[in-house]
């Protein structure tokens, strides 16, 4: 929503301007122009991504349509997951929820949190570190250092999409004066016509230099400061749940563990303690 919103307003402004001290709003109206900017900086970002980060990248900007998913009830979700196996784990011991793990697509357990495993990569760290603590062959350092070389190859695989789209910001205006300079090449070939003929190229190709200039800094930038900001609150979404299962490994209550992870929630999205006791005895 944001990213439809801001974009309105970003060319409502700009455009909203430009009319109002008498500019002539056809005169901005250069496909041409926008054929080689957005051409070149297609073809330059095809040049320097793999495929798969190009994939991700359309994918990444299709999602900034809507909110983040990493919101209150999420959390609350993954903290009352966390607090059934566990407590499930602790009653009947950790081999009771080895069926939960090992098919979760299956598990009562995990079915009563959609949004939590429908997310394959949340879904399999869960069940991948279930299934080392219930081996009990790992430490709790090793087990930390695993988890977070893990999280780090994550986290730095998902900055590569928002580095890609940086790159791309930061060329366009390069392209803008491109096709301003084509622009001012086709003058050249117009001296000696009209005047009105020659002013329209001028016009054409400073045109060229705005939507360079505009696109970088409207539209393009802020979706990439858009995607590191839904960068961190995934860490910080993988660092609540490490923290839940580093609590039980090291022997707490699940009462503790939930609370664990509680403390490590972003404030703006934390519960109270009272609030989070309740909400777990309502889901017992």
């Amino acid at each position: 929503m944001n990213l439809i919103l801001g974009t309105i307003v970003v060319f409502g402004s700009v455009i909203a301007g430009y009319v109002l001290s008498h500019g002539n709003l056809a005169a901005l109206w250069q496909p041409y122009e926008l054929i080689i900017i957005c051409g070149a900086a297609f073809g330059a970002f095809i040049i320097a991504n793999p495929m798969s980060v190009i994939k991700k990248t359309f994918s990444g900007s299709m999602s900034l349509i809507g909110g983040s998913k990493y919101n209150k009830q999420i959390y609350m979700d993954l903290l009352t997951l966390m607090f059934g196996i566990f407590q499930k784990a602790r009653k009947e011991g950790l081999m009771a929820i080895e069926d939960d793990i090992e098919d979760p697509d299956s598990s009562a357990l995990f079915n009563e949190y959609p949004k939590v495993i429908k997310d394959h990569h949340i879904r399999d760290f869960i069940t991948d570190y279930l299934r080392i603590i219930v081996g009990g062959n790992m430490n709790p350092f090793e087990l930390e250092g695993l988890m977070d070389l893990e999280l780090d190859n994550h986290h730095h695989e998902a900055a590569a999409v928002p580095t890609a789209i940086t790159r791309v910001s930061d060329g366009l205006p390069g392209f803008g004066i491109v096709a301003a300079v084509l622009g001012i090449v086709i003058t050249m070939g117009s001296l000696g016509g009209p005047a009105e003929e020659i002013g329209a190229h001028v016009g054409a190709a400073l045109v060229g230099t705005l939507l360079g200039i505009l696109f970088a800094y409207g539209t393009v930038g802020p979706m990439a400061n858009q995607l590191e900001a839904r960068n961190a609150d995934e860490a910080g979404f993988y660092q609540v749940l490490k923290v839940c299962l580093m609590a039980n490994v090291n022997g707490y209550s699940p009462q503790i563990c939930v609370e664990f992870g509680r403390k490590a929630m972003p404030s703006g999205l934390r519960p109270s303690f009272s609030d989070m006791e309740t909400h777990l005895k309502d889901h017992k």
